[in-house]
């Protein structure tokens, strides 16, 4: 398959390397493709992460649709199995302001109210499929990395408040020390109500078995290498046999293949992000640091950083940014995020750590994620680019996509204006990884100099 980085990041025999990995227990059991003819369903989803999964369970469960999800290693190879856990609203790079001159106040205020769903509906899963993903926090908060970074956040919350109902709260600097978070770059923040933390690839594995209890067929190690339609059905190929759907939902996310569909070409971008996790953390090394709390964190960087209290006492810490995805460029990287480590956390310089990975995340040139038919084929749905914020977005994106793929919602009447449709096309696509690099030292500039 086609892809626009070091193909050795896509590489499905390349081990993650990830705490997650290492921690979430027994593999889902998948169906091995190998060996079975005449393979026919109502709906092929591609992807097993979150809007693969969600999409699945929902429509077995919901609509009694038969479903198959092919993945080209595993339920939770990619972003879904690789993210900070990070459970709140996502979808969008766009601030409030600039999301209501796109589409207006009343669209803005269902956007935003589609985002907040999508939290719930986690929480739902969680309760009701019983799954056990380490749950944790009780809140998000925000900090101001730089002192002048905190009026803008504070008029940021009456914002938000005050347009959206939103119920933030801002702290200021000895606020955020007595709530357990302190440090040199902690000079105030902002509190997310709602929002909590979890083990994404236990998540992931949960929402996997899910869907199986409803009905549907995993098949792992199945990449799509070809389609074809006949006779108004699809066939999907993988190295290991061929499936014929109805329709076909597309949930790969960052790891969407520049050949998966044409439609989808030049049309997203993968964006690296990494994670560091340490050792168990003492009390009293906790305390050495002021940070102590167990809600998920992240900083007023546009390279934002996002950090995390696990409930083993490991600390995590995760950043955007770098853009060689090739093993020179993973070492780079680290050695980058040990130095930033320490600089936030100085109490903490001489703690080991134990894992890093990194993994795609996925943006849009309009910095929306989107739900729409690829080369307009009413029988093809793709949903994806969550822009680094999608366990809820894509979980929430995979329960819409399966209502419109069953004829329970349309476009036009459920999905938020925002969203509806594919992403467009790059200007000169094939200089997307240029225009990261342009914008990260932008960023760069603005997080550190401004």
């Amino acid at each position: 398959m086609k892809h626009i980085y070091h193909s050795s990041a896509f590489d499905t025999d390349v081990p993650v390397g990830s705490w997650w990995l290492e921690s979430a227990g027994d593999p889902v059991e998948t169906t091995d493709l190998a060996g079975i003819t005449d393979v026919q369903c109502d709906v092929a989803i591609i992807g097993a992460g979150y809007t693969g999964l969600s999409a699945a369970y929902h429509l077995c469960k919901d609509h009694g649709v038969s479903v198959r999800v092919l993945d080209a290693a595993y339920p939770g190879f990619g972003g879904s199995g690789r993210n900070g856990g990070f459970v709140g609203p996502g979808a969008s790079k766009l601030s409030a302001s600039q999301t209501i001159r796109r589409v207006g106040m009343d669209e803005a205020k269902r956007f935003f109210d589609w985002q907040r769903g999508t939290v719930e509906l986690v929480d739902h899963l969680l309760s009701t499929e019983k799954i056990d993903a380490d749950k944790a926090g009780a809140g998000e908060v925000e900090f101001a990395h730089k002192a002048n970074r905190v009026a803008s956040m504070r008029e940021g919350v009456n914002h938000m408040n005050r347009t959206f109902g939103a119920g933030l709260r801002f702290m200021d600097r000895g606020e955020c020390r007595d709530h357990g978070l302190a440090g040199p770059q902690v000079h105030g923040g902002v509190s997310y109500p709602g929002n909590f933390g979890l083990h994404p690839l236990k998540y992931c594995r949960g929402l996997a078995r899910a869907a199986q209890v409803q009905g549907a067929i995993i098949h792992g190690a199945a990449p799509v290498d070809g389609w074809r339609k006949e006779q108004g059905v699809h066939v999907l190929t993988t190295p290991k046999g061929e499936v014929r759907a109805k329709q076909v939902i597309i949930g790969t996310n960052g790891y969407t293949a520049e050949d998966t569909n044409p439609g989808l070409t030049g049309r997203v971008l993968p964006v690296l992000s990494n994670i560091l996790v340490t050792r168990p953390l003492s009390a009293e090394e906790q305390a050495a640091q002021g940070w102590t709390t167990n809600d998920t964190t992240f900083d007023s960087r546009n390279l934002l950083h996002y950090v995390r209290l696990l409930p083993d006492g490991r600390f995590m810490f995760g950043g955007r940014g770098g853009w060689d995805a090739s093993p020179a460029g993973k070492a780079k990287m680290q050695r980058y995020m040990v130095k930033t480590f320490k600089n936030m956390f100085p109490a903490w310089a001489h703690v080991e750590f134990t894992h890093f990975w990194n993994g795609f995340v996925c943006m849009t040139y309009d910095l929306v994620g989107h739900i729409g038919h690829p080369q307009d084929d009413e029988t093809v749905w793709s949903a994806l680019a969550w822009h680094g914020s999608g366990v809820a977005a894509a979980t929430g994106a995979g329960r819409l996509v399966s209502q419109l793929a069953a004829g329970a919602a349309t476009l036009d009447n459920d999905v938020p204006a925002i969203m509806r449709g594919v992403p467009p096309k790059f200007p000169f696509p094939f200089l997307r990884t240029r225009y990261l690099q342009a914008a990260y030292l932008a960023y760069y500039v603005k997080d550190e100099w401004l």
